[in-house]
C-alpha cells in the first residue's frame, strides 16, 4: 500500500528555489500557492494558464510532494511534453516519477497493468479511427442488416453515435434522439450494433480510443483495491482546459480526487468549443457545488491580445448570464506590471520606462 504525505500545516519552506512572487503576477501567484484543497482556477484568454500551472506543479514539487504523487493532465501530447519540460527546466532536474498526459496516454499506462481485471490482455491493440471505422463496417456486414432498405448510417456516423454515448454517458436511443434524430427509430439495431462492435474488439484484445477512458472508469469502480492504490497515490491532481472535459472525464477526476480533495481545476468558462464531441459546460460552471468550500482564483491580465479585441472580447462575454463575472485588463496595464514584477526578464531586456511597454510581455513569453 502507498503511503500518504500530509502536510501539516501548509507552509512554505524557508529556502524556495524559485522567488514565485517575482516570477508572477498577483492572481497567478496566489493560484500558484494555493493550500490544499479543491480549487478552481478561471483563466482568462491569453492570460498565463499554462505558466500557472508549471509552477504551481514546481511549487508542490519544492513542498515536498514527491513528483510521482502528482498527476497533471492536458488535452494533447504536445502540452504535456511542453509543461513536463518546462518545469524540469525550472527546477533544474529531470521529473521522470512525475504522472503527466493526456487523458487517454494516462488512461492507457493504467490499463498496460490491469487490463485482465477487464477480460483484455496487457499487450492490447489500440484502435485508430480507420480500424474503427473498418471493424464496425465489418460488424455490420455480420449483423445481415440490410443497409439500404434501412437507410442505415454508415460506419463513421455509427463511430459518433458510439462515442458520444460513451463520453456523455448515456444511452445510444438518447443520442439518437438528441442529435441524430433522423436514425432514431433505427436505435434497438444501432445499440445492437454497438454490443457487436463492443464483443469484437474484446475478442481480438483491441480498444478504441473512448475505451481507454471508458474502461479506466469502470477499473475504478469496479475494483476497490485498484481505486484505493490510485487514489493514495495521486496527493495533487492538476487538469487543464476544464471546460472541455465531458462527463466520463470529469467522473474521471472526482473518483481519483475523492480520496485527498486537491484537485485544481484550470480553464476558461467562456471558451467551451467542444460540445460538439462531448464536452460538458457544466463541468467547470458547478464545480463548487461538487466540492464544496472550493477555493476560485481569476487570473484576468491578458498578455496576447490588443485592446481592440479586448474591448470586444469584454463585451461579448458580459453578456452571458451562466459564467463567472471575468473581465479582461488592456495588454498595456498588463505590461506595465509585468515590467516590474516578473524576474523572468533579464534586466538588460526590462522596459526602462515606468509606463512599462508590450514588448517587455512578449519577451517574458506569456
Amino acid at each position: 500500500m502507498s503511503r500518504d504525505y500530509v502536510l501539516q500545516p501548509f507552509n512554505a519552506p524557508v529556502h524556495l528555489q524559485i522567488d514565485y512572487a517575482r516570477e508572477l503576477n498577483e492572481q497567478q501567484h496566489a493560484a500558484v500557492t494555493a493550500p490544499p484543497g479543491p480549487a478552481l482556477v478561471i483563466a482568462g484568454a491569453g492570460s498565463g494558464k499554462t505558466r500557472t500551472l508549471i509552477y504551481r506543479v514546481a511549487y508542490l514539487l519544492e513542498q515536498g510532494i514527491p513528483s510521482d504523487r502528482v498527476l497533471l493532465l492536458t488535452f494533447t501530447n504536445k502540452a504535456a511534453r511542453e509543461m513536463m519540460r518546462r518545469v524540469s527546466d525550472l527546477l533544474g532536474q529531470e521529473l521522470a516519477a512525475l504522472w503527466g498526459g493526456t487523458f487517454h496516454s494516462i488512461a492507457n499506462r493504467v490499463l498496460r497493468q490491469h487490463a485482465p481485471l477487464l477480460g483484455y490482455e496487457r499487450d492490447f491493440t489500440i484502435l485508430d479511427r480507420e480500424d474503427a471505422r473498418h471493424l464496425i463496417k465489418a460488424c455490420i456486414a455480420e449483423s445481415g442488416i440490410d443497409v439500404k432498405a434501412t437507410r442505415f448510417p454508415k460506419a463513421e456516423v455509427l463511430g459518433e453515435v458510439f462515442s458520444l454515448a460513451l463520453n456523455t454517458q448515456k444511452p445510444i436511443k438518447h443520442i439518437l434522439d438528441e442529435q441524430y434524430d433522423y436514425f432514431s427509430e433505427l436505435a434497438p439495431e444501432i445499440t445492437g450494433l454497438e454490443k457487436r462492435y463492443a464483443d469484437r474488439k474484446r475478442a481480438t484484445n483491441a480498444m478504441d480510443f473512448d475505451d481507454l477512458l471508458a474502461l479506466w472508469l469502470r477499473l475504478l469502480r469496479d475494483h476497490e483495491g485498484v481505486r484505493d492504490h490510485y487514489q493514495r497515490r495521486f496527493q495533487f491532481l492538476l487538469v487543464d482546459e476544464y471546460q472541455d472535459t465531458n462527463k466520463l472525464q470529469s467522473d474521471l477526476i472526482d473518483l481519483l480526487a475523492a480520496r485527498h480533495r486537491n484537485v485544481m481545476v484550470v480553464g476558461d468558462d467562456a471558451q467551451s468549443i467542444y460540445a460538439w464531441r462531448g464536452a460538458n459546460h457544466q463541468n467547470i460552471l458547478k464545480f463548487p457545488e461538487r466540492y464544496p468550500g472550493a477555493r476560485v482564483y481569476k487570473i484576468e491580465t491578458n498578455y496576447r491580445s490588443t485592446p481592440e479585441i479586448l474591448e470586444v472580447a469584454n463585451a461579448a462575454i458580459q453578456t452571458n448570464v451562466r459564467q463567472f463575472t471575468k473581465h479582461l485588463p488592456r495588454r498595456e496595464e498588463a505590461a506595465r506590471s509585468l515590467c516590474w514584477s516578473l524576474a523572468a526578464i533579464p534586466p538588460s531586456r526590462r522596459c526602462l520606462s515606468r509606463n512599462g511597454c508590450w514588448s517587455c510581455a512578449r519577451k517574458a513569453g506569456i
